[in-house]
């Protein structure tokens, strides 16, 4: 309904599933990911429902069509769509996440009360790690990007580069070269996929590899919306190579984001080697 008439007329190539089913499988997938956030959680009631809407809007739509904008804003997404595809994702965190709050009966405070949120990590420390956790990022995205999705011609020549493909020390150096914002973007969006999975990764009651691994659905399930047709990306080659590639990057990713901030570290050396005793 927000979008309206303002999807490119473009004939989409089917997906890996009909529009029927595919959403059928998309809203299975998203359900268990929202209902296994809110029982691990040790939070109730709104600052429940407040946490979970911001962690899932940023993954699923802040920080996914900020890719839109810079990658397809000159392709098949116009000036007067790309807001729409910002207001579009604001239903499920708004309206289906307190829902799911109360049919799971987190709502109610409990006779212990609830916990209150105890920072731990000095401000130092916490700056340290996000910028380790954007460079990881960065190295993650890149690498993947170029091994799994450019290897695709298909893919390479929806973007602007057909022909044959550059070895890969080349392709980075053109890139610093050529579009150093498109390095400087993706470092900014590691820095905001850590702050998105931070509200889990603080209220949850789980163990630290039980919650790496709902981080990591967090930030790669949003991906999974490839598997349906899309006039925004109409040709299914394409869709499929994204898929793959970001959806394992960013569920490592969610894996380390995890580990890196579940340890105490004071300095670079200590993100990487194991004190001695």
């Amino acid at each position: 309904m927000v979008v309206g008439d303002l999807m490119p007329q473009v004939q989409s190539e089917p997906g890996l599933l009909s529009q029927e089913v595919g959403t059928l499988v998309l809203a299975v997938i998203n359900t268990l990911l929202i209902v296994a956030l809110i029982v691990t959680s040790r939070w109730r009631g709104w600052r429940l429902a407040l946490a979970l809407a911001f962690a899932y809007y940023g993954s699923f739509t802040f920080i996914t069509q900020i890719e839109t904008w810079y990658f397809l804003s000159e392709i098949t997404v116009s000036p007067e769509l790309l807001p729409r595809l910002f207001i579009m994702g604001l239903s499920v965190p708004l309206i289906f996440i307190p829902l799911a709050v109360l049919i799971c009966k987190k709502w109610k405070k409990t006779d212990l009360g609830v916990s209150r949120i105890k920072w731990k990590i000095p401000i130092l420390q916490f700056l340290l790690k996000l910028i380790v956790i954007a460079a990881v990022y960065l190295v993650i995205y890149w690498v993947a990007g170029y091994y799994i999705a450019w290897q695709n011609p298909e893919l390479r020549a929806f973007y602007g580069s057909s022909g044959d493909i550059e070895p890969f020390f080349a392709h980075t150096l053109g890139t610093i070269r050529n579009t150093p914002g498109l390095i400087l973007l993706q470092f900014i969006r590691g820095v905001l996929f850590a702050l998105i999975a931070l509200p889990v990764i603080i209220g949850s009651k789980v163990k630290p590899w039980a919650t790496a691994l709902l981080v990591g659905f967090l930030l790669a399930v949003p991906h999974l919306g490839h598997i349906l047709p899309n006039p925004l990306m109409p040709v299914a080659s394409v869709r499929l190579s994204h898929m793959i590639e970001t959806f394992t990057s960013t569920f490592l990713f969610g894996l380390i984001i995890v580990w890196l901030l579940h340890r105490k570290h004071s300095s670079f050396r200590d993100l990487f080697y194991k004190k001695e005793i």
